[in-house]
């Protein structure tokens, strides 16, 4: 089907391990965005892949995000605090 997905299985009590299972992640979202992947596919963001939504949409299409969200959800009442929007 195309989709590949990215498991980084780290000891999660190893403050360092966590540290470079973050940093793996994130490495290998940069190569997929620059190799014209996405984070997501039909599932969505999600929680663990929405700090990296910054390597794949520009500040401009996060803004674009927000405001989507405000227009829809003005009191901030559906999932507020989710995906920085």
């Amino acid at each position: 089907d195309g989709n590949v997905h990215t498991n980084v299985m780290v000891d999660g009590s190893n403050q360092e391990e966590l540290e470079k299972g973050h940093q793996a992640i994130e490495e290998i979202f940069k190569i997929t965005v620059e190799l014209g992947g996405t984070l997501s596919g039909e599932h969505g963001i999600g929680l663990s892949k929405a700090p990296f939504m910054r390597l794949a949409f520009s500040q401009e299409e996060m803004q674009l995000f927000r405001t989507i969200k405000k227009a829809f959800d003005p009191n901030n009442i559906l999932n507020p605090g989710k995906m920085a929007l």
